[in-house]
């Protein structure tokens, strides 16, 4: 009897799985930063673009390492923190490999991350500088439309949002939002205190990113 309800039990799970066609991953990353941070970001994002964009993006909060082969599974990779980043020589070479196979690298400053990511930057792509995106740039006009660019979404030194590129033989491999704070716009709501408008313009803002990265 109980193992005919196990079979039960798990057959009925089993009919609420979606299988889902994409994966998206948070770089996990050495030096001490905060990789982690931002938990309910991506799967808030997954979800959203999923109900609005009609994607398939599996809601999990995964997890790649800089280094591992894993990280070819994931067409969109998040970088997350508020610290210290160190790239060892095997993490550069597979994030450099991993980008110009076609991936996508979103970093996303979590205030503070900006002098610790740029010179590790350098050790993927040495020939290399951040460039600033302009306004009328497709990442910024994809299914939703900012006109002025990225959305502030928390203030800290009175600093505009900026977002800023590396261009790889003209194709975007990383995208860089700076004094923005999009990821927390992602988070549940409650974990900050932004208002309803800031959120949605957060979630619009990565669904553009991702669509971006999808069709790209």
């Amino acid at each position: 009897m109980k193992n005919i309800l196990l079979l039960i039990t798990v057959v009925i799970a089993s009919s609420f799985q979606t299988d889902y066609s994409i994966k998206i991953a948070k770089l996990k990353y050495d030096g001490g930063g905060d990789w982690y941070g931002n938990r309910t970001a991506l799967p808030n994002l997954a979800k959203y673009c999923n109900e609005n964009l009609k994607t398939s993006i599996n809601p999990q909060d995964e997890v790649v390492e800089a280094g591992s082969a894993e990280i070819f599974n994931y067409p969109y990779v998040y970088m997350t923190g508020h610290g210290n980043v160190l790239f060892n020589a095997k993490d550069a070479a597979n994030m450099r490999k991993y980008l110009l196979a076609g991936g996508f690298l979103h970093i996303d400053d979590n205030y503070g991350l900006d002098k610790y990511i740029r010179p590790e930057m350098k050790k993927i792509f040495p020939e290399l500088d951040f460039v600033e995106l302009p306004f009328n740039h497709p990442i910024y006009n994809q299914r939703y439309n900012f006109p002025k660019g990225l959305p502030k979404i928390h203030e800290h030194d009175g600093k505009p949002a900026q977002g800023f590129g590396l261009i790889y033989k003209g194709r975007l491999v990383c995208f860089y939002d700076y004094e923005c704070d999009l990821g927390n716009g992602w988070e549940d709501a409650g974990i900050y205190d932004d208002s309803q408008e800031k959120r949605t313009q957060a979630l619009q803002m990565g669904a553009n990113i991702l669509q971006y990265c999808f069709s790209n």
